[in-house]
């Protein structure tokens, strides 16, 4: 099939669908050309090089991920939501492994300031900032509810828990509740000394 009308969009599209399908290291210009059916010169007119073809499937994996957490947390508050961000991320690094590998990895200062990055940030801290918690403790929250889902998906991808009888999803379900005790009964700010 000719790829006459090759666009940087498509290219950074068929990066994602190969991080996905062999792994986010596979993902370099030669790769995505082999997948496209063109030459890896080819490329270049839409990428300048593989740093900037992994900054678009990162920059793009966040817009796919703000996407759905942004249709899943609609209406939502407390808890349900705090749930429905965990489980959106988890879902997703289920669904797009490559590009939740891309996710993991430190951000081009592009990708940091770009729309979609900008979306999950506020959507998170809208989560975070439904919880009686000074304005202050915002980041330090956020890093927690982060911090916990990534551990606990990367933990769950390495196979960590799988020598255990008990079933992942109640310790998913108790991690969560947990996050929403801690959320809950934050420190509030005492009298400036």
């Amino acid at each position: 099939m000719p790829r006459a009308h090759l666009t940087a969009a498509a290219v950074i599209h068929e990066a994602m669908l190969l991080a996905d399908r062999e792994s986010y290291d596979a993902v370099t210009v030669s790769a995505v050309a082999r997948s496209l059916g063109v030459r890896p010169a080819s490329l270049y007119a839409h990428v300048r090089d593989r740093d900037a073809l992994l900054a678009g499937v990162h920059q793009s994996a966040l817009g796919e991920l703000g996407s759905r957490l942004a249709t899943e947390l609609a209406g939502r508050s407390g808890r349900d939501a705090l749930a429905a961000l965990a489980d959106t991320h988890r879902r997703f690094a289920t669904e797009h492994p490559g590009a939740w590998t891309a996710l993991q990895r430190p951000s081009s200062e592009a990708t940091a300031r770009s729309s979609e990055a900008a979306l999950v940030a506020a959507l998170i801290s809208g989560v975070v900032r439904g919880y009686p918690l000074p304005a202050s403790a915002v980041v330090d929250a956020v890093r927690l509810v982060s911090a916990t889902i990534t551990g606990f998906v990367a933990l769950t991808d390495a196979k960590a828990f799988a020598h255990r009888p008990q079933d992942v999803g109640s310790s998913w379900a108790a991690a969560i509740d947990a996050l929403d005790r801690a959320l809950s009964t934050w420190p509030q700010e005492g009298p400036s000394a």
